[in-house]
């Protein structure tokens, strides 16, 4: 059965989707204005996927993220301020500035962090998948992932226990067509992920990741699936990243072209959804504009939040650092 979106839900995705751009198009400024330290992975061209996705959950469904988590902190509901202020290594971040861009998180919006590891977020939403099944909550977790991250033993090893014993979680292949700098079809002999689902029994799901409505109707299929006790679900969303592996302008590499990359710019997923929104009569170009400059003031007000705010106290170097004793 597909699910429908709103008028109301259609609002919320856009409203989402030009948060997560416009964040990234301001931090990839200040990473390659030196302004914030250490290299920023940027989401932009990827936005229906996170927008799409979070659309369908709650400050208690847990996500886990990768190392190009921005989006998805965005979507799920963080605060510019406080993001911007990690992104500066600033006390007032939403990791006190220890975590940075690559390791952000908010536990109270169910965000379980982004992560630096390729991979490493896999295991930890299942864990929390389990939770959810253990306490017999309708909850869900979901994972994103690259299509790189899918090779890792983390991904296989997560996705066997999650079928075995039908969990609530769902995982989420973001395949932008690149694991770094290599191209899918020389790491991998397979064009879709989400037939590896086959091997472990559950459904495998491949959607336009351009297209937020399309998004927002599988992953809320593979959600209910999930709130309903049948098990997890391995969605990949078919999408593309406009900027370097890292920051604007990258290490300088010749991996693809600019006619590659000009090609998907004209299926951008802001730019679709707004014909729509325009064409149904939900928006008008004129309060598009408006919204777009509404999100840009935060941004901006955000940023000189974030260069206000104090460093971190080196007393404090110990605090929320823990270790087992044997």
């Amino acid at each position: 059965m597909t699910i429908q979106a709103t008028d109301a839900v259609l609002l919320d995705m856009h409203e989402r989707m030009v948060r997560i751009r416009i964040f990234e198009e301001e931090a990839g400024k200040l990473m390659e204005n030196g302004k914030v330290p250490g290299a920023l992975h940027l989401y932009v061209g990827q936005e229906a996927v996170a927008s799409g996705v979070m659309v369908h959950l709650n400050d208690d469904d847990h996500i886990t993220s990768t190392h190009r988590g921005h989006g998805h902190v965005v979507a799920k509901g963080g605060a510019f301020k406080e993001m911007y202020a990690e992104l500066y290594g600033k006390a007032d971040g939403y990791c006190k500035g220890r975590g940075g861009s690559m390791h952000i998180c908010n536990m109270e919006i169910g965000m379980l962090g982004a992560n630096g590891i390729v991979g490493g977020g896999i295991p930890i939403a299942m864990g929390a998948a389990f939770a959810k099944k253990y306490r017999k909550t309708q909850e869900v977790a979901v994972s994103f992932f690259g299509d790189g991250a899918s090779n890792e033993g983390s991904f296989h090893e997560a996705a066997n226990m999650a079928a075995l014993y039908k969990l609530p979680l769902i995982l989420v292949c973001e395949n932008n067509g690149f694991g770094e700098y290599t191209r899918q079809d020389a790491h991998q002999a397979i064009v879709d992920v989400a037939d590896r689902a086959a091997g472990y029994g559950m459904p495998g799901v491949v959607v336009d990741g351009m297209d937020a409505i399309a998004v927002y109707e599988a992953a809320g299929e593979a959600v209910a699936r999930a709130r309903k006790g049948e098990g997890p679900t391995l969605l990949e969303c078919k999408t593309y990243r406009y900027y370097d592996h890292v920051g604007v302008r990258g290490m300088g590499l010749s991996y693809r072209t600019d006619e590659e990359v000009e090609h998907w710019k004209q299926r951008d997923p802001i730019t679709m959804l707004e014909s729509r929104l325009v064409e149904q009569g939900i928006l008008t170009k004129r309060k598009i504009t408006n919204i777009h400059k509404r999100i840009r003031e935060d941004a901006k007000q955000a940023i000189e939040f974030a260069e206000k705010s104090p460093l971190p106290d080196p007393s404090e170097l110990l605090d929320d650092v823990y270790y087992v004793q044997a």
